[in-house]
């Protein structure tokens, strides 16, 4: 049972290396002449979306593009700023309260959804996003390139929690087969980052909308999910070279952030301890571990236990150098990073049941 811990780090990030090798990327330089919706949601962002509105101003190789911004609710000038910044190259939409049932970002997207006229595909984007000039042509080809009904491109992450943000692509590079992701039917295999999305119209809308994730914390996941069961294909991209995302600007923002978010993320407290646990046994323990064991004279055990941290600190690197992320010297921090990964589930399960949780003001 030991080589079996002791060998997993070493199969697992086999499986990251050949993952980077095919991971998708939008190509530069792309032409559409497809009708586009730029959908964009915000809600309190007056402090950071003027970047986001003047790279999506700024795109090129989309001659039938719309912008549409739905200010949720704000209370910060966020309306303000977008007319300052885009004036009336945008059109801006006033949001309403969600109604029972819904959450607010769900509401927010299907009511731009509702407002993109005759688009044939839908991009949906964070007010977090930096997109270079040419990224949503470039996704819209390697949408049709790909043949599926929704990409998600994922961009560089930057911020705070180096830490904690990288696990996020090398998550899905670990333990997701992306290649096989895209053929099944299956919704439980399904990956989707909201921070930037390109949809075919038609599959978005046979999949029900954001209607079908109304009350999902993880309306990106859920809306991949939902678009499997309609019979669609979803397909993850490394978009790092196309798009920045400054996701968490501080660690308090990443704390809450994936607090509000985690416990939705495995389906049940059981199933959440035992990813947690799994993960703690493979990536914590093993340089621990080593210390241990060498201490104890137990050499060759020793040698194993270090062979696997270092597997694990590859699976990073390899992680990070195929998504933009930096590699060094944060991948030597990675037992440390999935122990604070653990801390935020428990955290987030914990306000969970309290009932403490909420985003921009709503309680989740």
């Amino acid at each position: 049972m030991i080589w079996l811990v002791l060998l997993a780090p070493a199969a697992l990030t086999a499986h990251t290396i050949v993952n980077a090798a095919l991971l998708r990327r939008p190509a530069a330089g792309q032409t559409t002449m497809e009708r586009v919706a730029v959908l964009l949601p915000l809600r309190d962002e007056a402090e950071r979306v003027t970047p986001c509105l003047r790279a999506l101003l700024a795109q090129a190789g989309v001659p039938h593009l719309d912008i549409v911004v739905l200010d949720d609710g704000s209370t910060d000038g966020t309306a303000d700023v977008v007319r300052a910044v885009a004036g009336d190259r945008v059109r801006l939409l006033t949001g309403a309260p969600p109604p029972d049932g819904w959450l607010g970002k769900p509401y927010a997207c299907a009511r731009l959804a509702e407002a993109a006229g005759d688009a044939d595909v839908l991009v949906f984007v964070d007010a977090d996003v930096v997109l270079a000039p040419d990224a949503i042509a470039g996704g819209v080809a390697l949408l049709r390139g790909c043949g599926v009904d929704l990409l998600s491109p994922y961009p560089r992450i930057v911020g705070a929690g180096r830490l904690v943000q990288p696990l996020l692509q090398w998550s899905w590079l670990t333990f997701l087969p992306l290649r096989a992701m895209e053929r099944s039917p299956r919704p439980s295999l399904a990956a989707a980052g909201g921070q930037w999305l390109v949809a075919d119209r038609a599959g978005y809308e046979r999949a029900g909308g954001h209607a079908a994730v109304a009350g999902d914390v993880l309306e990106d996941i859920g809306l991949a999910r939902a678009v499997k069961r309609s019979g669609g294909r979803v397909a993850l991209a490394d978009a790092s070279a196309f798009a920045d995302c400054l996701m968490y600007p501080t660690w308090r923002d990443l704390r809450d952030g994936y607090s509000k978010s985690l416990w939705a993320s495995f389906g049940s407290p059981a199933g959440a301890a035992a990813v947690v646990v799994l993960l703690l046994i493979l990536y914590a323990a093993p340089p621990l571990a080593a210390l241990l064991l060498a201490g104890a004279g137990a050499t060759w055990l020793a040698a194993a236990s270090l062979c696997a941290y270092g597997m694990g600190v590859l699976g990073r690197v390899v992680a990070a150098r195929a998504t933009g992320g930096r590699a060094w010297p944060d991948a030597l921090a990675h037992p440390i990073s999935v122990l604070i990964f653990g801390w935020l589930v428990v955290r987030s399960f914990a306000l969970r049941r309290r009932g403490l949780l909420t985003w921009r003001g709503r309680p989740v």
